[in-house]
């Protein structure tokens, strides 16, 4: 198990000083998983090409960005606006020149796929449309797979059409090289194109008219996903997505060679300078773009492992700025779109867990580890191109003991994914199986809530039964892996049907139950009546004291601790404004208790309605603070509020 005693103590010591409450009543409120808290300033979400002028700023490119356009544009680790519309994009191909940005265009009815747009640098607006591909019938799927200029020519990998397509910068077709499933691009200067074959391992290079020149085939196992020609070297830039985790240099005369790499080997995985999942410089991810300025500094785009809304399988925005010392100078990151981070027990909640990421800290926080290893796990769910569940940045937490439970689901789920820890592993989260799914018998879906409880017990309301089962923890195996008990069923009080959540809180016994909007077919939604039942697992099934009415519906997200029940909402009323607040209710009275509201609106953002089943999450520190962390979709962040009554 990842015991605390592994993660480093001038990390724990920091971020739980960081956290000590402030010693009034009043809650404060602090950001999570983006480098800015402002939507002025943050980080775009899921960033997975990019490119880099030569004075230094930043281009990159996402499927979707929920605030603002999904070109997202950077210049000394600050944000400078961004350009086009939140979903114009398809994020996997950028490149531009003194005047232009040519991107990858997301599918749409007007134009299919398969097209890029070329944008005015100075003015943002689309002054171009470029249809490259035939395959133009294909939504949410990479089509343009690299881009990159010299002089007057476009270059642009038409994936499907197993070709390079040359253009001219004003969109004339020029010619086009074949090649078998091109990737990325680089233009050397002598004007030949180094072409990526990320499934071959391989790199070819081809001559301004198109004859094929060499070929680096490079170590088993690489996967070239990012390719920069470095001018002033001469050299070639390879990001490699495979085990190694690093940049391959390789000089190019007289014939292509491994010169040297960037980056420790095996990236964020290494286990002999850090913990095995740890991130930090020179600890890459997945790298998805590699770029210099005119001063010789170098940026590095990471795409941290696990899936997100882009494309159902891609992880946040991770860029680091490393001088020609090779020094981090700083990051610039946005790691959580539709997802939200739990609070570790085992750490008196200095740590914070998503379905993806731990994080620690405030204002921004540290990213500390990615928790996805695609070459120990393959068939993690969390990197399942095929999963229904669109992503599983939701992140829940029990620490039993030594050992850790996390679960990791989607926006509105009806599988929940299980995964342990142990110290072999560091922080990756090791696959157990799904509820519904074989760990625990069952092929029905949850659709009338989910709890994984602080003893690590399972509560679930499964679809078609009337029945909440409660799965009771029965251990660890001496790898940390968990086992349950058979499903206990107790039926759904008639009370709270249709039952649409539930929380249980094992050190008092309390069984909290929310009905869903009665007569509606919307089984991710809360109605207005919660019923808190005393002494559940003691026998008091039927009786519940108090029962919360809301004020008013619009109820999406709830999670307990302590005393309080935590309310989120995603609108007031039927068709009312967005309500971005957090309502505590007492458990004894059934009384609103507090209303948790943005403290620091100057640097903080809270203004994201809630728009998933489970994107709050509450903990009580051994101080007396309640810790609560939110979902904030525009932001692509998590807000947290700290609150002592």
């Amino acid at each position: 198990m990842l015991h605390c005693t592994r993660i480093h103590a001038a990390l724990i010591a920091a971020a739980i000083a960081a956290v000590t409450p402030s010693g009034h009543a009043q809650n404060t409120t602090d950001w999570l998983a983006n480098t800015y808290g402002t939507l002025a300033a943050h980080v775009g979400n899921t960033a997975r090409s990019m490119w880099v002028s030569p004075e230094g700023v930043i281009y990159t490119s996402s499927m979707w960005d929920e605030y603002e356009g999904g070109v997202a544009v950077y210049q000394n680790g600050k944000s400078l606006g961004s350009i086009g519309a939140h979903g114009e994009f398809q994020g996997s191909a950028i490149t531009g020149n003194a005047t232009s940005i040519f991107a990858a265009l997301q599918y749409s009815t007007s134009y299919g796929s398969g097209a890029v747009g070329r944008y005015n640098r100075a003015t943002k607006a689309r002054d171009l449309f470029i249809q490259v591909s035939a395959a133009n019938n294909q939504p949410r799927v990479d089509v343009i797979t690299g881009l990159a200029t010299a002089g007057s020519l476009l270059y642009a990998s038409d994936f499907y059409g197993n070709r390079v397509r040359v253009f001219t910068t004003n969109g004339v077709w020029q010619r086009d090289i074949n090649v078998m499933s091109p990737g990325a691009l680089a233009l050397d200067r002598a004007g030949n194109v180094w072409v990526a074959q990320k499934s071959e391992g391989a790199i070819v290079e081809f001559s301004p008219t198109g004859a094929l020149l060499n070929t680096i085939r490079m170590p088993e196992g690489s996967k070239p996903s990012a390719l920069y020609f470095d001018a002033p070297s001469g050299q070639l830039m390879v990001g490699d997505e495979g085990p190694d985790m690093n940049i391959k240099r390789y000089t190019l005369s007289p014939t292509p060679t491994l010169f040297r790499t960037f980056g420790i080997r095996g990236g964020y995985l290494d286990t002999t300078k850090g913990t095995k999942g740890q991130v930090g410089a020179q600890r890459f991810t997945r790298i998805a773009g590699i770029g210099k300025d005119a001063a010789g500094n170098l940026y590095v785009l990471n795409n941290p492992w696990g899936g997100s809304w882009d494309l159902g399988r891609d992880g946040g925005t991770d860029i680091q700025m490393y001088d020609r010392t090779t020094a981090l100078q700083w990051t610039l990151q946005s790691l959580n779109f539709e997802g939200v981070a739990a609070p570790d027990p085992a750490t008196d909640g200095a740590l914070f867990y998503s379905g993806t990421n731990i994080y620690s800290g405030t204002a921004g926080g540290t990213f500390v580890a990615n928790t996805v290893d695609p070459f120990a796990y393959p068939s993690d769910p969390r990197i399942n191109i095929n999963d229904t569940q669109r992503d599983e940045h939701f992140g829940q937490l029990a620490a039993v003991g030594a050992n850790r439970i996390l679960v990791a689901s989607g926006q509105n789920p009806a599988i929940f994914y299980f995964f342990h820890f142990n110290a072999t592993n560091g922080y990756i989260a090791i696959p157990d199986g799904s509820i519904p799914g074989p760990a625990f018998q069952t092929s029905l879906r949850v659709s009338h809530g989910f709890c994984l409880d602080s003893k690590g017990g399972v509560w679930a309301g499964l679809d078609k039964t009337g029945a909440i089962y409660h799965y009771p923890l029965a251990g660890f195996d001496t790898s940390g892996k968990p086992t349950w008990g058979p499903g206990v069923p107790t039926r759904i009080p008639a009370s709270v049907e249709p039952l649409t959540r539930i929380v249980y809180l094992p050190d008092s016994d309390t069984m909290i139950l929310a009905q869903g909007v009665v007569g509606s077919t919307d089984w991710t939604s809360i109605g207005t009546r919660i019923e808190v039942y005393h002494g559940w697992s003691a026998g008091n099934t039927t009786v519940p004291n108090p029962v919360i009415e809301l004020p008013s519906s619009g109820a999406k997200a709830i999670d307990a601790a302590g005393n309080y029940l935590f309310v989120s909402y995603w609108f007031s009323g039927i068709s009312g404004p967005a309500r971005p607040d957090i309502d505590a209710f007492s458990l004894t009275t059934g009384k609103l208790a507090a209303t948790l509201v943005n403290t620091h609106p100057a640097t903080v953002d809270a203004s994201s309605a809630m728009d998933s089943m489970y994107g709050v999450r509450a903990y009580l520190r051994s101080t007396g603070e309640y810790v609560v962390t939110k979902n904030n979709v525009k932001g692509n962040s998590i807000t947290v509020y700290r609150w002592t009554p």
